[in-house]
């Protein structure tokens, strides 16, 4: 299966490595010059022939958000929607700078709470692999669009859905990511990691003229460019400290997957990790959102032994993706990472329930299943918003019945 997307990132050599797991899939981000030189290597056939309008359909949505005729996905897009709910709204939202990234972009959380129960349970949620710390990976632009969906449902559409909103304190920080989020609309649509700098490595240590990775990629090997960009940033989501880089994480810092140097290394993953374990206690779910799959994870994802409480997480977890499902009919599969996709350690997902207690950490692979991957087409984020919310609704309101 070849992924042709954009001209050449990359070269791939005579040789074929072998992939270092049996997948589904294996997606080659390829110049069809290169493609017709070794297209007797393979069977291939193609999936998103034109990324150019595969990137401009998943560019920009019109999404009403009350004093925004159009929404735009981009940081400063999202970053003003914050600010405005927590100026129009300041009884109900309270917008939290918890830290700055390492290209000084601040890290922000939208606090709901209505004030209307004392001490009430907590849900965080974060785009892209954190707490709704959505946008942890920069390129999964449909985990903030779902993210601020989500934000709109329990704030501008409060009466609606006052009684997940009286009952729980939510945060969600729509970008956990901003610097890698930003470089994906400016520079690399498909860019992962985040912008930090390695200036302890060297390209040259790392260069490869065979160079291909087993990815976050729904069993699928991509290949990567011999690119010195590449050894920059670091996986935000294989940064925290709990069996880190024990499996599914590289120390090589050309890899999407580098785990970095040492646990929370980034200033992104410690502000969002000081944040959650100063509000442990409140926290009762934790959820952040990816793509794509359209999969529940449930911790483990560094061993393929289950957490204790296993049953309890599989049950409100198909609880959830059965009101997701009953919205669209969009199928998902519930499991653990190593079950579903593959093993990884460092993750936010597992620190949230081994190290912070919160029972409930769950991780959302949204839509789709890789028709379109990563460049998911605008229109399809509100219906993905409309499910999601389903489910996120469904949780709350276990949380709320359970505390």
């Amino acid at each position: 299966m070849v992924r042709a997307l954009r001209p050449p990132l990359f070269k791939i050599s005579s040789k074929f490595e072998t992939p270092i797991e049996v997948g589904p899939l294996t997606f080659f981000n390829i110049d069809p010059r290169v493609l017709w030189k070794k297209h007797s290597l393979f069977t291939y056939s193609f999936m998103c022939t034109y990324y150019y309008l595969a990137y401009h359909e998943s560019a920009v949505f019109p999404l009403s958000l009350t004093r925004y005729g159009l929404f735009s996905l981009l940081l400063s897009n999202i970053q003003e929607y914050l600010d405005y709910l927590g100026s129009s709204m300041p009884d109900l939202v309270k917008i939290i700078t918890i830290g700055k990234s390492s290209e000084n972009r601040p890290l922000k959380v939208a606090h709901i709470s209505s004030g209307k129960k004392k001490d009430p349970p907590a849900i965080w949620i974060d785009g892209g692999k954190f707490h709704y710390f959505l946008g942890v990976h920069g390129r999964e632009w449909i985990a903030p669009s779902t993210a601020l969906f989500i934000l709109k449902q329990l704030t501008e559409n409060y009466n609606t859905n006052k009684g997940v909103v009286d009952g729980i304190d939510w945060y969600i920080m729509p970008v956990a990511n901003p610097d890698g989020y930003e470089y994906s609309h400016s520079t690399d649509r498909l860019w992962r990691k985040s912008r930090s700098k390695n200036p302890s490595k060297r390209y040259d240590d790392y260069r490869s003229d065979d160079y291909n990775y087993y990815d976050e990629g729904r069993g699928a090997r991509f290949f990567w460019g011999d690119d010195p960009e590449n050894c920059q940033g670091v996986d935000l989501n294989r940064n925290w400290d709990f069996h880190w880089k024990e499996v599914g994480a590289s120390n090589n810092p050309c890899k999407p997957t580098f785990a970095g140097d040492r646990p929370f290394s980034e200033p992104e993953t410690r502000a969002m990790s000081d944040f959650i374990m100063d509000h442990s206690e409140q926290m009762k779910a934790y959820l952040t959102l990816h793509s794509y799959s359209q999969m529940l994870l449930l911790p483990w994802g560094y061993t393929k032994q289950n957490p204790k409480d296993y049953d309890d997480l599989m049950y409100l977890g198909r609880k959830a993706i059965e009101s997701l499902t009953r919205m669209y009919g969009t199928p998902y599969k519930i499991g653990t990472s190593p079950s579903l996709l593959y093993p990884t350690s460092g993750s936010s997902d597992d620190w949230a329930k081994g190290r912070a207690g919160i029972k409930y950490s769950y991780t959302l692979e949204l839509r789709d299943k890789g028709t379109f991957g990563f460049l998911l087409p605008a229109t399809q984020i509100v219906p993905t918003g409309r499910e999601t919310f389903a489910a996120v609704k469904t949780i709350a309101k276990h949380v709320m019945n359970s505390d």
